[in-house]
C-alpha cells in the first residue's frame, strides 16, 4: 500500500511540474492538484509540495507583475487555500506560510495594491534575517503580520546545509570530515554548538551515534550563499567503529534468517544499509537532516574496508548525493571474463552451500546460467552474445540461485576486462561499490597516469583504436569553449603534455578559464559530439592519483577524477576567502568601497573591456594612445579570470617606461581603484556597487551603434512596474560623464535607450581608428600571421549576434560544407560567435573555416576581412568604414524583430543584400564583386548616415577631451 501511495503522489507531482514547465495558468495547476484520485494523506503531501514549489514560484512571478496580475493570482488561490489542511500550511517554509496567510486574511484589493507579496518574494533569498525571542527563533520579514507565531521557524526552515570534504579509514575506523550548519544562524564558537552524526538503519534497528566533534572550518563561511553570517565553527569530524554495525546487522540477520527457516528456506546473507544524518543543536535551535554534498574527487569514491572474510563496510553516495553506510556480504564474485568468438563468457563463484539451479540477470534481462557445486561453494557461468552487448548501456550483473534472493556479483580483486570488437569495445568493470558492470560502447581512451612537473601536466594512457590517425586531446568548458592539444600515439599508448596556465590561443598564452574542463579525444580536423569520445581514468590507478591543487601564477588547478572515473581539470583564481564569499563581497561593497570613496582621487585611468574579459575594443585604443603619448599617470586594467595580460610600452614597441597595473576583477584592489581613480574608460555597464564620484570622469564608449533594441527599449524593460534592471541602469547612467557616438542617428538612439541627458562626443569610436590607419596593411598582415591564414586568400567574416531565445544553440546557420564546395580553395571563412551565445561548432584544422570566437579584438578581424556576413549585429556600422562589401544573413528576421526589436528596417535601410537561406548567401559570396557593385549607392548612403563621424581621429579627440576636464 505504501508503494502505491508513493507512486500516486509522484505521478500527480510530475504532472503538475509538466504543466508548470509548459507555462500553463495557475488555475490549470490548481485544478490538477485538486482533481480526484488521492487519499487525505496523499492530498496533504501533494499540497505541501506544490505550495512550496510550482504554485509558490508562480505566486512569486506574479507578485512582480503589478497589481492586476497580483489580484488575479489572489482570486485564484483563496478558494484553494481554504481547502488545504491547516497543518500543511503551518509546516510550510516561513515565507510561503506568511504569503498564503495574507492572501487568506487580507482584503484582496488592498493586498494587490500593496507591495507585501513582492517583498516576501525577495526575502526568500535572505535566510540570514532571523531573530531569537526567548527560547525560539523567528524570521524577520519585511511585512507586518497579526500573529507572531506565523514567523516562528519550523522544521521546513531549519534544514542543515552540509558538505563532506573527506571520508577515510584510520586505525580501522571510518572518519567523516565536513561542515554542517543551519542557514542564517551564525556558528562563531564551540559554545552552544553541538552536532551528532547518526546512522539510521532499517526500522526497528537502534540508530548508531558516531563520536562527533566540532572543528574550526572558516571555509564554510566563504562558501555560504548568504551574507552576514559566520560559520567558522560549523566543521565536524565523526568516527564510526564498524563493530556498532556488525552486531546490529547480526541481530537483523537472526530475525530474517528465522523467518526464512519458518518458511523452509535457507538463511541468506543480506546487505544492511544505514542512512547518515546529522542532528544539530545550535543557539537553542534544533534540526536534523541528511548528510549530503561530497567534495569533488576522492570523496566521491570512498574506500570500503573488509571487516572479515566476505564482509565489507562501504560508505556510498545515493543518486541525490546523500551519504549511506552499508554492511555488505560478498554472495557472488566474478572470477573470469573471456571472449569466445561471438560470445562473451562470464564465470564466477558463490561461497557457501552448493547450488544446482538458478538464473542470471544482466540489468533487467533474465537469462539461463550454469551452476556447478565445487569445494566451498558453487561455480556459475553464463554466456552473452557479443552483438547484444556491443550497443548496451552499462548494466549490472546478478545471479539468482533458485529459492534465494538475487545476489549482486562483485569483482573483489579480480582484474577488469576490455575486449575490442571492430571500432567498439565491451568492458567488464567495477563501479564505485565494486559491483560488476557490463557495457558496450565506442572505444574509450583511458588515462593511466597524471603527473605534474612544475606548471606542466603530463597525461598518458591507452587508446587501442584500430584507426591510427592523428588525434587531439580536447578540453571542453561548460560554456562550450573547446581547446585542443595534439596527442602523441605509439601503438595503443598515448601521451600528452600542456600547461594549464599557458594555453596557446592566436599567438598569446592564456590560462584555462575558471570552472571544470572535461577531457575527450577527437580525430584531428573533426568536431561535434559524434567525433569526440570521452576519456576515462584507469580504475586500478585511482588510489595513486594525485588530486592535490597546484597554485600557478595566481591560479589554482586540480586534476580530478569525478563521478568515480571521469577525469576533469578544475581551474580557479587563487582568491582570499573574503573576496569570494557572499559575506566578503557584501562587506567589500557595503563597507570597504564607501570608505574608499571618501579618500582622495589617484591620478589613475582605469580601462575595462567587456567586464574585464578581453584586451580589446575602444578601451584598448585609448590605452595605447596614452602609451604612445608617454602618459605619466597610472594606467590600470581590470582583468577577469586571468583572461589576458595587457602589454606595456615595450611590448607595444614604444620603448621602456610604461608598465600597466593589473587588477583582478572582484578583488579588494578592484573596489579600491574604482573608488579612487580619476578616470574610468569602459565599454559596458560597471559593477552594481559602483557609484560615480563628482570628481571622477567616467567615459562610456559602449559596444557600438545598436541595430537591435537595447536599454530601456527592450521589451522586458517596458514592464510596469519597472524591473530592477531598469532602476540599476538609471542609477549608473546618471554617473556617466561622456558617451561616444558614430553618427547623429546613433546619438538619438543611445540618448533615448539609456535615458542619458549628458554630454556626447560625436567623433566616432576609438576602436575603428585602426580601420583607417595609414599602416593598416602592415597591421593586417600581422593579424593574418597570428591566426595562421595563408597569403592570397579572400577572407569572409561570419559574425552573427546572439539570440535571447536560443542562447544555448551552438549551431552555425551558414552551411560551411556547402560554402567550401562552392567557394573553393581561394576563400577562408572566419566564424566569430558572440560571447553571449554558445560557442559555435566549427571543424578545426580544415584550412577553410577558422573559429575566431576567442580572438580578443573584433577590430583586428575587421581589419583583415574582405567580406562581412552578419545579421543584427552592431558590427555592420563599424565595417562600412572600410568600404568593403556586407551581406546580411537573417534566417529568423520576423522572430527576432518581434522578440527583441530592431531600430532599422532591413529592407529599406541596409548596406548590402539580405538573404534568408544559406545557399542564397553562398551564391552572393561567389559573385560578391557584382553584388557589391549593384548595392554601391545603398552602401554609400548607409555609411554617410550611420558612420558619419568615423574619420580615424576618434581616439585623439577622446584623449584630449578627457584631459581637458
Amino acid at each position: 500500500m505504501t508503494a502505491r501511495t508513493s507512486d500516486t503522489v509522484a505521478d500527480r507531482l510530475r504532472a503538475v511540474q509538466e504543466l508548470y514547465d509548459r507555462g500553463e495558468s495557475l488555475e490549470a495547476l490548481i485544478a490538477l492538484v485538486r482533481s480526484d484520485g488521492l487519499t487525505k494523506a496523499e492530498r496533504a503531501e501533494v499540497d505541501r509540495e506544490v505550495l512550496t514549489g510550482a504554485i509558490g514560484l508562480r505566486l512569486d512571478a506574479a507578485a512582480k507583475r503589478g497589481p492586476a496580475r497580483r489580484r488575479q493570482v489572489i482570486d485564484a488561490l483563496r478558494p484553494y487555500l481554504a481547502e488545504v489542511d491547516p497543518k500543511v500550511k503551518r509546516e510550510l517554509p516561513v515565507g510561503r506560510r506568511v504569503a498564503y496567510h495574507l492572501i487568506e486574511t487580507k482584503d484582496p484589493a488592498e493586498l494587490a495594491e500593496s507591495d507585501a507579496l513582492v517583498k516576501l518574494a525577495a526575502a526568500a533569498a535572505e535566510p540570514s534575517k532571523r531573530v531569537r525571542k526567548g527560547f525560539r527563533w523567528y524570521a524577520e520579514l519585511p511585512v507586518e503580520v497579526d500573529d507572531p507565531a506565523l514567523l516562528r521557524l519550523r522544521a521546513a526552515d531549519l534544514v542543515p546545509v552540509t558538505k563532506i570534504d573527506k571520508i577515510t579509514w584510520e586505525d580501522g575506523r571510518l572518519r567523516i570530515t565536513g561542515y554542517a550548519y543551519l542557514a542564517g544562524l551564525s556558528v562563531r564558537s564551540r559554545r552552544f554548538n553541538r552536532a551528532t552524526v547518526v546512522l539510521r538503519g532499517p526500522r526497528w534497528l537502534p540508530p548508531v551515534r558516531l563520536k562527533t566533534t566540532r572543528i574550526h572550518r572558516p571555509e564554510a563561511t566563504h562558501e555560504a550563499k548568504e551574507p552576514g553570517c559566520n560559520y567558522d565553527w560549523s566543521g565536524f569530524t565523526a568516527e564510526l567503529n564498524p563493530r556498532a554495525l556488525r552486531w546490529r546487522a547480526a541481530l537483523r540477520a537472526v530475525v530474517r534468517g528465522t523467518k526464512r527457516l519458518l518458511r523452509r528456506r535457507y538463511p541468506v546473507k543480506d546487505t544492511t544499509t544505514w542512512r547518515a544524518e546529522i542532528a544539530i543543536w545550535s543557539r537553542m535551535a534544533r534540526s536534523r537532516g541528511p548528510l549530503r554534498g561530497p567534495a569533488i574527487g576522492r570523496t566521491e569514491r570512498p574506500d570500503g574496508m573488509q571487516v572479515k572474510p566476505g564482509w565489507w563496510v562501504r560508505p556510498v553516495w545515493t543518486s541525490d548525493k546523500a551519504l549511506q553506510v552499508v554492511l555488505q556480504p560478498t554472495r557472488a564474485r566474478l572470477t573470469e571474463a573471456r571472449l569466445d568468438g561471438d560470445d562473451l563468457t562470464l564465470t564466477g563463484f558463490l561461497p557457501g552451500r552448493p547450488i544446482t539451479k538458478g538464473k542470471a540477470r544482466v540489468g533487467g534481462h533474465r537469462m539461463s546460467a550454469d551452476f556447478t557445486p565445487v569445494e566451498g561453494g558453487t561455480r556459475f557461468s553464463l554466456t552473452l552474445a557479443v552483438q547484444s552487448v556491443l550497443n548496451a548501456e552499462a548494466r549490472r550483473l546478478w545471479v539468482e540461485p533458485k529459492g534465494d534472493p538475487a545476489a549482486t556479483v562483485m569483482l573483489e580483486g579480480a582484474p577488469e576486462s576490455r575486449f575490442i570488437v571492430g571500432d567498439r569495445e565491451i568492458t567488464v568493470q567495477r563501479d564505485r561499490r565494486d559491483r560488476v558492470v557490463i557495457s558496450g560502447h565506442k572505444i574509450l581512451p583511458v588515462i593511466t597516469s597524471a603527473e605534474w612537473d612544475g606548471d606542466t601536466l603530463r597525461l598518458s594512457g591507452r587508446y587501442p583504436h584500430p584507426d591510427d590517425g592523428e588525434r587531439d586531446l580536447v578540453l571542453r568548458h561548460r560554456t562550450g569553449l573547446q581547446l585542443r592539444v595534439p596527442l602523441r600515439r605509439d601503438g595503443d599508448e598515448f601521451s600528452v603534455e600542456f600547461r594549464p596556465n599557458a594555453m596557446p590561443r592566436f599567438g598569446w598564452d592564456v590560462p584555462l578559464a575558471e570552472g571544470t574542463w572535461h577531457i575527450s579525444v577527437a580525430p584531428r580536423g573533426k568536431t561535434g559530439g559524434s567525433a569526440m569520445v570521452p576519456a576515462r581514468f584507469d580504475h586500478a590507478a585511482l588510489d595513486g592519483l594525485d588530486e592535490d591543487p597546484r597554485t600557478i601564477g595566481g591560479r589554482v588547478y586540480r586534476f580530478v577524477a569525478t563521478r568515480y572515473d571521469v577525469p576533469v581539470i578544475v581551474a580557479a583564481e587563487d582568491r582570499p576567502g573574503d573576496e569570494r564569499s557572499a559575506a566578503g563581497v557584501w562587506a567589500l561593497s557595503r563597507n570597504f568601497y564607501p570608505a574608499e570613496r571618501k579618500r582622495p582621487l589617484r591620478n589613475a585611468t582605469v580601462f575595462i573591456s567587456y567586464d574585464g574579459r578581453s584586451y580589446s575594443d575602444s578601451p584598448r585604443a585609448v590605452y595605447e594612445e596614452l602609451v604612445r603619448r608617454g602618459h605619466d599617470g597610472e594606467l590600470v586594467w581590470i582583468v577577469r579570470d586571468g583572461a589576458f595580460v595587457p602589454p606595456g610600452s615595450r611590448e607595444l614597441g614604444l620603448g621602456d617606461g610604461i608598465v600597466p597595473t593589473v587588477v583582478r576583477e572582484g578583488s579588494r584592489e578592484h573596489y579600491e581603484v574604482l573608488a579612487r581613480a580619476a578616470r574610468i574608460v569602459t565599454n559596458g555597464f560597471l559593477p552594481q556597487w559602483f557609484r560615480s564620484r563628482e570628481d571622477q570622469f567616467v567615459v562610456q564608449t559602449w559596444y557600438g551603434s545598436p541595430l537591435k533594441h537595447i536599454g530601456r527599449d527592450q521589451p522586458h524593460m517596458k514592464r510596469d512596474p519597472r524591473p530592477p534592471a531598469w532602476h540599476r541602469q538609471a542609477i549608473e547612467v546618471r554617473g556617466w560623464d561622456l558617451l561616444l557616438s558614430q553618427s547623429p542617428w546613433a546619438t538619438g538612439v543611445l540618448r533615448r535607450a539609456f535615458g542619458y541627458d549628458g554630454e556626447f562626443l560625436e567623433a566616432g569610436l576609438p576602436r575603428n581608428d585602426v580601420l583607417l590607419a595609414p599602416d593598416r596593411d602592415v597591421l593586417a598582415a600581422e593579424v593574418r600571421r597570428r591566426i595562421g591564414i595563408p597569403e592570397g586568400k579572400r577572407l569572409i567574416l561570419y559574425a552573427p549576434t546572439f539570440r535571447d531565445y536560443d542562447r544555448r544553440s551552438a549551431s552555425v546557420r551558414l552551411d560551411l560544407a556547402d560554402a567550401k564546395r562552392v567557394l573553393g580553395k581561394d576563400h577562408v571563412i572566419l566564424v566569430r560567435g558572440h560571447m553571449m551565445q554558445a560557442y559555435p561548432n566549427v571543424p578545426p584544422h580544415d584550412g577553410f573555416a577558422y573559429d575566431v570566437t576567442t580572438y580578443p579584438d573584433m577590430a583586428d578581424l575587421l581589419l583583415i576581412t574582405d567580406v562581412l556576413v552578419t545579421d543584427y549585429s552592431s558590427v555592420v556600422f563599424d565595417f562600412v568604414v572600410t568600404g568593403r562589401p556586407v551581406v546580411l544573413f537573417t534566417p529568423d528576421l520576423e522572430k527576432y524583430r518581434s522578440s527583441r526589436g530592431l531600430y532599422l528596417d532591413l529592407e529599406s535601410e541596409r548596406p548590402g543584400p539580405r538573404f534568408d537561406t544559406s545557399p542564397e548567401v553562398i551564391r552572393a559570396l561567389r559573385e560578391i564583386d557584382t553584388v557589391a557593385a549593384e548595392h554601391a549607392d545603398r552602401y554609400a548612403a548607409f555609411a554617410r548616415t550611420y558612420a558619419a563621424f568615423e574619420k580615424g581621429k576618434a581616439t585623439a579627440c577622446l584623449v584630449e577631451r578627457m584631459f581637458a576636464s
